[in-house]
C-alpha cells in the first residue's frame, strides 16, 4: 500500500495529461464535419486507448 501512495505523485501528472488530451480530442471531433475514417470509430480510440487513440487523433484522423 505504502508504494502506491509513493507512486501517486508521478502518476497524477500522466493522468491529468491523459484526461486533458481525451477531452480535447473529443470536442475537436464533436465539432469536426468529416474525419478521416467514422466518427464513431475514432470516439471509441479516443476513450480506449491510452495516450495513442488523442494522438493518433490528431495526426491522422482530422481531415484538414
Amino acid at each position: 500500500m505504502n508504494e502506491i501512495q509513493d507512486m501517486i505523485p508521478f502518476l497524477l501528472p500522466l493522468i491529468i495529461i491523459q484526461l486533458i488530451l481525451i477531452v480535447v480530442a473529443l470536442v475537436d471531433l464533436s465539432r469536426r464535419a468529416q474525419t478521416r475514417g467514422p466518427k464513431w470509430l475514432w470516439a471509441v480510440l479516443i476513450l480506449f486507448v491510452q495516450f495513442i487513440g488523442p494522438i493518433s487523433y490528431f495526426v491522422i484522423g482530422r481531415e484538414d
